[in-house]
Order: C-alpha cells, then sequence, then structure tokens
C-alpha cells in the first residue's frame, strides 16, 4: 500500500530580512539628512533674497506682482525638499524659520531710514501673506500625512 505524496505548497518562502544598517550605514544616514536640511536653509534664505528683490519690480511705474508666485512655488519646493531630506514631519520648520526671520527683518526700519518691504506695497504684504500660508499648508499637510509604509524585502 502507497501512501498519498503530500501537497506542495504554492507560497513560497520568505526571504530573510535584511540586517539592520551597521554603524557607518547610520552614520551616513544622519550625515545626509543634516545636509539636507542645511541645503533646505540655505534654499530658504537665497529664495528670500530674490523675493525681496523683486518685490520692487516695476512696470511703467506700476508694481507687478512677479514675486507673488515665485514666493508660493519656491515655499512648496522648499518644504517638500526638506521633507523628503530630512525624513521627519518637523522639517518644514527648517526652510520656514529663515525665511520668517528674513521677511520680518525686511519690514523693519533700520536705524538710517532704509525698509525693504513698506506698508504701501502690496506685493510685499501678499508675498508675506502668501509665503506663510504656503508654509502653513505644508506643514500641516506633513503633520496629518499618514507614516509611510515600511516595505522591507
Amino acid at each position: 500500500m502507497t501512501l498519498p505524496a503530500a501537497p506542495m505548497s504554492v507560497v513560497p518562502p520568505e526571504a530573510p530580512a535584511p540586517a539592520p544598517p551597521g554603524r557607518p550605514g547610520r552614520a551616513l544616514d544622519v550625515a545626509l539628512r543634516v545636509a539636507g536640511g542645511g541645503v533646505a536653509v540655505v534654499g530658504a534664505v537665497a529664495t528670500a533674497l530674490l523675493e525681496l528683490i523683486l518685490s520692487t519690480v516695476r512696470v511703467s511705474g506700476t508694481l507687478v506682482g512677479v514675486s507673488v508666485p515665485l514666493v508660493v512655488v519656491a515655499n512648496v519646493a522648499l518644504s517638500w525638499f526638506a521633507h523628503e531630506a530630512v525624513g521627519t514631519r518637523w522639517a518644514v520648520v527648517l526652510p520656514a524659520t529663515p525665511w520668517f526671520v528674513l521677511m520680518g527683518a525686511a519690514a523693519v526700519r533700520t536705524s538710517e531710514g532704509d525698509l525693504l518691504l513698506a506698508g504701501d506695497n502690496w506685493v510685499g504684504l501678499t508675498m508675506i501673506v502668501a509665503g506663510a500660508m504656503t508654509f502653513a499648508v505644508m506643514g500641516f499637510r506633513q503633520v496629518l500625512a499618514p507614516p509611510p509604509v515600511r516595505r522591507d524585502g
């Protein structure tokens, strides 16, 4: 009498989980995240200065708002880059902080009487509101986003 053969499994065996990164891999990861955060900060300073320069552009004596769309696009890009490079939800703070500091400094009159963003400059005021709203929306989206699904294997 012969016994029936055992049915074969159609599920392939699972591969072993990859080993966690060692000390050199972890140090490189942290260094790249710190460098990415630094790039986000430098990018925020550069775009804020460019936006301040462009806030006074005039055509035939009339202010044109070329810096307003620039501030929205630049702040979305900086927020996204900081989030991707640093890998944390709070990363939007990195480009937002220097941007807000520069906009605040530009709105304060110096001892010599110089002022970059005057109260009668509609482009400058719109630029500050649009930039602040952009950072707020990007930060809100990053904080409320579900954590990424890890796919090990």
